[in-house]
């Protein structure tokens, strides 16, 4: 990769990220989302697809420490088009139900950005990642 990357428009790029919280014993907490970014902030949302329970370990996580990471990467066999980035910031959870003019936009970009949403959007929560630190590396 020549010149400097663009790394939020590399991370908007790719369809899963990785959101990493810390539960509340200080344990790390891993898990792939579907995303949106809508300029310095990552969205993401409880959605349809199958889980024990809608009380998810994330919203927890966020709810008592909102220091969060979102990791997208590219692996290529061709090593020299491998990339990460990684997006650092403030999370809050936000209830659907409760403020919809700020879960809307989320919602609506992740209905655009995928297919699978448009017949069955997400109906939360939405997860607002505030991005304060764009990082990546590039081969």
């Amino acid at each position: 990769m020549t010149g400097s990357p663009d790394w939020r428009a590399l991370f908007a790029g790719e369809p899963v990220a990785r959101l990493a919280t810390v539960r509340p014993d200080g344990a790390p907490h891993l898990v792939p989302v579907t995303f949106a970014v809508l300029g310095d902030v990552v969205a993401t949302a409880v959605d349809h697809k199958p889980k024990r329970t809608r009380d998810l370990q994330r919203l927890a996580n966020v709810a008592a420490e909102p220091r969060v990471s979102l990791l997208a990467d590219h692996y290529d066999d061709d090593w020299e088009r491998l990339w990460w980035v990684r997006a650092d910031g403030a999370a809050a959870v936000v209830d659907v139900d409760v403020d919809v003019s700020a879960a809307a936009p989320a919602i609506e970009a992740l209905v655009a950005r995928y297919p699978a949403y448009r017949d069955r959007p997400p109906e939360g929560p939405v997860i607002l990642v505030t991005v304060e630190r764009w990082t990546g590396w590039a081969a």
